[in-house]
């Protein structure tokens, strides 16, 4: 047996979306980072191992940007057959090429070490290479959903639903308990030209007739999510045996879809079946506050807002698929969006410890909206970004300067409801033909519009009376936040809809400075396809122009935001 000592700035544990968002941010802004994950690739409940829809705010003005539209953006561009297998490799990608950011995949962690109230490190196995991996490092972030670092350190946590009266809150019980909501195995079926036969196993439940599965759509079309057990047990240490017992029912499901009635089944087949299943609760984390039900429908107006929901509280029952009299779940409302304080990210007792995804310090009834994955990856993109003022400033979490920390994310495409971004003093002393790319807002709400629009020949230019130096360049494109379809499908019809990049997207454009010496083109992009962009200008200028030169299909350019840094 192998055993091997990293040092790092920041161990993130969990290589879920809010893992993989935490360490990337922390990454970019110059920590080194570690990433321990226990499966063979990222991503979590959205990976190719369970093929969940990455969910969040339902309002369309308010789709989750940051990290995760980057992911999803490139996505769109090279996986137009929406195959999982090249899905994974996007994410992997994503963290993989970031070089102050390493890997350490299969890699369960086992142990924690404290000294006093900090973490001193973590060890994992990684049953591929037989090693032990111990990493040192100053801060460690748990994503792991299930809050392994909980137990092994003696953090805080909760677990299960608080009673009605602790936080006042009217969709509680009126006794606390254990119960969670449960896990699902997903199942992906594909449409073929012929009709196709589908022979149980043996041990499949028997659902001979749709009484037997009240108001559960089972149509061609759904991903049959309410295919979920375990929430009135252990919703950890049973995982296994729930394993076989959500395979039994999904293998069960699919038997009646085509065998018992029409349900227009004839010509689809199973085509895929997951056998790791997809968590939605367990151990929750406490920070410095709670985050409860009547925060959420008050709509989070923190002063440390780092992050915002926008599900409904869609709270499933415990029993699951067993519930009966009912629909499974039920979405009581909250609004969109609703704020995420930084105090809620980090530990209460242990100093050194932060946390994001369904981990977060909130009650059941709040997680029940904050759990879904787009939430969760903003979550992790403010964990790594604190993280990162957090060392560079030397600062505790819980004391770092959050306003820079609120700025900071939003230069990086974060939306943060109820405060305004803060303009750069380059930006605000140009004279520029296009005063909206300029207002601090970099998306549109309903009739609210912030975006600059261009035909062929129209040119955005930032202008000074005399030369001024300007590192570097901001812009932010429009990726069509309205867009209603999903990154990755739960089904392939046989003519199935080519999702790629939004039409809106400018595709083609040049960044032109002027100096002294005349006109110099510093970027010529031909494939774009993120929404948020940095140039490096690294010059003294008295003009900055940008020529938008083709789209991914609009008729018009469209910009939301040009930043001189």
């Amino acid at each position: 047996m192998k055993h091997l000592t990293h040092h790092a700035d920041l161990c993130v544990v969990g290589g879920g979306l809010s893992g993989t968002c935490a360490a990337i941010a922390a990454a970019r802004h110059g920590l080194k980072v570690i990433l321990m994950q226990d499966r063979p690739m990222l991503g979590g409940n959205a990976s190719s191992e369970i093929r969940m829809w990455i969910c969040g705010a339902r309002d369309k003005d308010y789709k989750e940007t940051g990290i995760l539209e980057e992911i999803e953006l490139e996505n769109f561009y090279r996986n137009d057959n929406r195959c999982y297998q090249v899905w994974d490799t996007v994410i992997y990608e994503k963290a993989y090429m970031e070089p102050n950011l390493k890997l350490l995949l299969n890699c369960t962690c086992q142990k924690a070490e404290m000294n006093g109230d900090r973490i001193q490190s973590v060890t994992g196995w990684q049953m591929t290479s037989e090693t032990y991996h111990t990493v040192e490092a100053t801060y460690f972030a748990d994503c792991s959903g299930d809050s392994i670092l909980a137990p092994l350190t003696g953090a805080e946590f909760r677990l299960g639903r608080e009673a009605r009266a602790e936080f006042d809150e009217s969709i509680a019980p009126e006794e606390a308990d254990k119960k969670t909501m449960g896990l699902s195995c997903m199942f992906q079926i594909r449409e073929t030209d012929r009709p196709q036969t589908f022979i149980p196993p043996a041990w499949a439940m028997k659902i001979t007739s749709d009484d037997d599965i009240p108001l559960r759509e089972h149509h061609i079309g759904t991903n049959y999510w309410w295919i979920e057990v375990g929430g009135d047990r252990d919703s950890i240490h049973d995982t296994d045996d729930l394993r076989h017992e959500l395979l039994s029912i999904s293998y069960g499901v699919w038997d009646h879809v085509k065998n018992y009635g029409d349900h227009g089944a004839d010509n689809w087949v199973l085509d895929w079946i997951g056998f790791l299943p997809g968590k939605r609760e367990s151990r929750r984390y406490v920070g410095d506050y709670i985050v409860n039900q009547n925060d959420v429908t008050a709509g989070g107006h923190f002063d440390d807002i780092v992050a915002y929901g926008g599900w409904s509280m869609d709270d499933h029952f415990p029993a699951g698929f067993y519930h009966r009299g009912s629909y499974p779940t039920i979405h009581h409302p909250a609004p969109t969006p609703w704020g995420i304080p930084w105090r809620s990210l980090y530990s209460k007792n242990v100093a050194n410890l932060l946390f994001a995804g369904r981990n977060i310090s909130v009650t059941h009834t709040a997680m029940s909206s904050s759990r879904v994955m787009a939430t969760c990856c903003l979550l992790g993109q403010a964990v790594g970004t604190g993280t990162a003022i957090a060392v560079q400033d030397g600062k505790a979490p819980r004391d770092i300067d959050v306003t820079k920390l609120q700025q900071t994310l939003m230069l990086d495409d974060c939306y943060l409801p109820y405060l305004e971004r803060t303009l750069s003093p380059l930006t605000r002393e140009a004279a520029t033909n296009a005063e909206i790319t300029r207002d601090g807002v970099d998306r549109r709400f309903g009739e609210e519009d912030h975006c600059w629009y261009g035909k062929d020949g129209d040119t955005i230019e930032y202008r000074f009376d005399t030369p001024r130096h300007v590192d570097r360049v901001r812009l932010v494109f429009d990726s069509n936040m309205a867009r209603e379809y999903h990154n990755m499908p739960s089904n392939y019809p046989l003519n199935e809809t080519k999702y790629k990049l939004p039409n809106t997207l400018v595709r083609a454009y040049d960044v032109i400075a002027v100096t002294a010496d005349g006109e110099e083109t510093v970027a010529s992009v031909t494939e774009n396809r993120s929404r948020l962009v940095f140039h490096t200008v690294n010059k003294d200028i008295t003009a900055l122009r940008i020529v938008p030169k083709a789209t991914w299909g609009c008729p018009e350019y469209r910009v939301f935001a040009v930043d001189l840094l």
